[in-house]
C-alpha cells in the first residue's frame, strides 16, 4: 500500500544497453472522442509508444475526462517526449507531467507542486470508502452500505477551494457518535496530552462539538486555518502513504466523513469521523504539532518508496500512536489512542514497552494494525520531535532541495540563483523584523 499508485518509473535500461525514457502525463478534455484521437495521433507522429492509458471522470471544472498516459521513447534522449508535450500545450491542452528527472536521469516520483494538485489523486484511494471488505461490521447491512456511498460521493466530487458540503447525520449515526464522545471525554482529562485537553473545549465552543452533534468539516477547517494554517479536505477512504503524507506538506489533512457501524460503536477497522474529529483534529490547532506534521509531509516530497515506508512508520508511531512526556508523567497524543477507549487506557499501563522516540530507530519497527500496540514511542516534546524529523529527512538522498511557500501554498524547488536570492531576501526581512522586536522588548 506504500508506493504511489500513479506509475512513475521513468528511466529503464534494456538488456542490450539501450536507454528507454518513460514519462507519465495527465491532461483533461471535454467529452469528444475526436479530440482524443487527434492528441493520440500527435503522440504517434513522434514515434512514441503509449504503454499505458487510463481515463477517469475529470476532477477539473468544465472538463469531462482526465487521461493518464505513460509515454515511452526508444531513442537515447527525451527530445521526442519534450516536443510532443510542447505541441499538445500549443493545442491549448494543459499538461501535468507526473514524472521528474534530474541530470543523471534518476527517477523522482511525481509530487504535487501547488495545493490544487491534491485534486489529481483525491480519488485514488487504496481501500475502504464505499467498498467494504467482507469482515467489515457493516458489510452485510445494505442501509449502511448505501449511506457510505452517499457520503463518499461528496469527497469524490470535491475540488480544492470549494466549501465542504454539510452532511445531515442520521439519529443512528449521532447516537453512535454520542457513545464514543462520552466515553472518550471521560478519559481525556487524565490520559490526553495537555495540548489536546486545552484545545478540546475550544472545539466545543467554536465548532459545534458536543455529544449530540457531529461537527461539520468546513467549520473545523475554518477554525484550524485561523489557528495554524491547517485545513481539512474530505476523502473517500484510505489514500496511499505517499499521497496522504504529501498532503501534510501543504498543511492539509485528508479526513473521512462517514460514521463507523452502530453495532460496534467502540471499534472501527478504518478511520471514520470519530477517529478524525476526536483523535486528530484537536492537535492540528497546536502550532508545534502542526509544524511537526508538516515536517513529515515535506520529507515525503519526492522521496523514494523506501523512504516513504520509513516516514509512514514514523507517522504511525507519532501522529497515530505517539506518547509524550509532561514533567514526570506520560500522556497520549496519537489519534489512534485518543479515539480508542480501550487502547487509550492500555497505552499508559505497564502492559507494554515504551521507548524514546528516535526516527532513525523508530522507522525500522514493525507494528500490528488490528490489535493494541506492544511498543510505543515517547517524544520529549513536539518541538524536539520536529527537529528530530528534520534531521532524519536530511538523510534522504534527493537530487533537489525544496521550500514551502506559505503565501502561494506551493512547493518550490530551489534550483536557480534567482530563487535562492528571493528566499534569502525573505529570510533577511524576517530577521530584521525579529531584531527590531528584540530591541523593542528590551526597552520595556
Amino acid at each position: 500500500m506504500y508506493p504511489n499508485d500513479i506509475q512513475t518509473n521513468s528511466y529503464t535500461t534494456t538488456s542490450q544497453g539501450q536507454n528507454k525514457f518513460q514519462t507519465s502525463i495527465l491532461f483533461s478534455i471535454n467529452d469528444s472522442m475526436g479530440s482524443l484521437k487527434e492528441y493520440l495521433s500527435i503522440i504517434s507522429s513522434y514515434k512514441l509508444n503509449v504503454v499505458r492509458i487510463e481515463s477517469k471522470p475529470s476532477k477539473f471544472e468544465h472538463k469531462d475526462y482526465d487521461f493518464f498516459l505513460d509515454l515511452e521513447s526508444d531513442n537515447a534522449s527525451m527530445t521526442e517526449i519534450d516536443n510532443v508535450i510542447k505541441e499538445l500545450k500549443n493545442k491549448g491542452i494543459e499538461i501535468t507531467v507526473l514524472t521528474q528527472k534530474n541530470q543523471n536521469k534518476a527517477t523522482i516520483p511525481w509530487f504535487p507542486r501547488k495545493i490544487s494538485d491534491l485534486d489529481i489523486y483525491a480519488n485514488k484511494i487504496m481501500e475502504m470508502g464505499s467498498e467494504l471488505s467482507s469482515d467489515h461490521p457493516g458489510a452485510t447491512d445494505p442501509v449502511y452500505r448505501e449511506r457510505r456511498k452517499e457520503i463518499t460521493r461528496i469527497a469524490a466530487e470535491y475540488k480544492h477551494g470549494q466549501e465542504i458540503p454539510r452532511i445531515q447525520y442520521t439519529d443512528i449515526e449521532v447516537d453512535t457518535w454520542k457513545k464514543v464522545y462520552r466515553k472518550l471525554k471521560e478519559l481525556f482529562n487524565t490520559h490526553a496530552c495537555i495540548q489536546h485537553t486545552k484545545i478540546f473545549p475550544l472545539l466545543e465552543q467554536y465548532c459545534g462539538y458536543s455529544e449530540n452533534n457531529i461537527p461539520q468539516l468546513q467549520d473545523i477547517s475554518n477554525f484550524l486555518s485561523e489557528c495554524t494554517g491547517f485545513r481539512i479536505r474530505p476523502v473517500q477512504g484510505l489514500l496511499s502513504s505517499r499521497d496522504f503524507l504529501n498532503g501534510l506538506a501543504f498543511r492539509v489533512f485528508h479526513a473521512t466523513q462517514y460514521v463507523r457501524h452502530h453495532s460496534v460503536p467502540f471499534y472501527t477497522p478504518e478511520p471514520d469521523v470519530c477517529h478524525e474529529l476526536l483523535g486528530h483534529v484537536p492537535l492540528f490547532a497546536d502550532p508545534d504539532f502542526a509544524d511537526f506534521s508538516q515536517e513529515i509531509g515535506l520529507a515525503s516530497i519526492g522521496a523514494s518508496d523506501e523512504d516513504i515506508l520509513k516516514l509512514s512508520t514514523c507517522y504511525w508511531f507519532t501522529v497515530e500512536f505517539g506518547l509524550c512526556k509532561e514533567g514526570d508523567r506520560i500522556t497520549a497524543y496519537g489519534a489512534g489512542l485518543l479515539s480508542s477507549t480501550g487502547e487509550l487506557e492500555y497505552c499508559l499501563s505497564d502492559k507494554n514497552e515504551k521507548r524514546p522516540f528516535n526516527p532513525f530507530e523508530t522507522c525500522k519497527q514493525s507494528y500490528p494494525i488490528t490489535e493494541f500496540q506492544p511498543i510505543y514511542y515517547v517524544a520529549e516534546s513536539f518541538q524536539s520531535a520536529k527537529e528530530q524529523m528534520r534531521k532524519f529527512a536530511e538523510s534522504f538522498k534527493k537530487p533537489f532541495v525544496i521550500h514551502y511557500n506559505a503565501y502561494t501554498q506551493s512547493i518550490e524547488i530551489l534550483d536557480t540563483r534567482d530563487k535562492l536570492i528571493n528566499l534569502c531576501n525573505a529570510i533577511k526581512a524576517q530577521t530584521n523584523s525579529l531584531a527590531d522586536a528584540i530591541k523593542t522588548v528590551s526597552y520595556l
